[in-house]
């Protein structure tokens, strides 16, 4: 077989041809490196930042206090309370009737967890939830005061 022999002159011409594909290649390699760091990062932060975002600006349960116990105050201290504790109180007045016993929270969407959750708050049993899904309401909770409001944490006689 015959060799070829590479002129010095050649083999300087090579040689620098060689570092400068070298040189570019490492360049490469680096930029792409920082590219998918980059990617990662932001990903990564996007996960956390939207947790962040849902979790800060998280849509609060929206209730409606309605006093069907007669008694005058006690359903704007148990709207204080409820807005105290992140529950948006979007509607306070009277009932159709004030002859409630019981106070009763209903359930106006699927998300029953949210009564679940005011019933947590006041101190009421889920026994006292009651669900009727009706899309007109635009609440997720009605929230019918009744005349065993002194049981209720907020409004506990001390």
């Amino acid at each position: 077989m015959r060799e070829k022999k590479i002129s010095a002159g050649n083999k300087k011409e090579y040689l620098s041809k060689n570092l400068v594909l070298n040189s570019s290649i490492l360049i490469l390699i680096v930029i792409n490196a920082i590219l998918a760091y980059s990617v990662v990062k932001t990903i990564s932060s996007n996960d956390t930042d939207d947790y962040l975002l849902v979790d800060s600006t998280k849509a609060r349960i929206q209730v409606e206090v309605l006093n069907g116990c007669g008694v005058s105050g006690v359903a704007e201290k148990l709207t204080d309370y409820l807005r105290t504790n992140n529950i948006d109180v979007v509607n306070l007045g009277n009932y159709r009737s004030f002859e409630i016993e019981n106070s009763i929270i209903i359930s106006r969407n699927e998300k029953i967890r949210n009564a679940d959750i005011v019933a947590a708050i006041v101190g009421l049993d889920n026994q006292s939830i009651i669900q009727q899904i009706n899309p007109d309401y635009l609440l997720d909770v009605t929230f019918i005061l009744g005349k065993d409001y002194r049981d209720l944490i907020p409004l506990k006689k001390r």
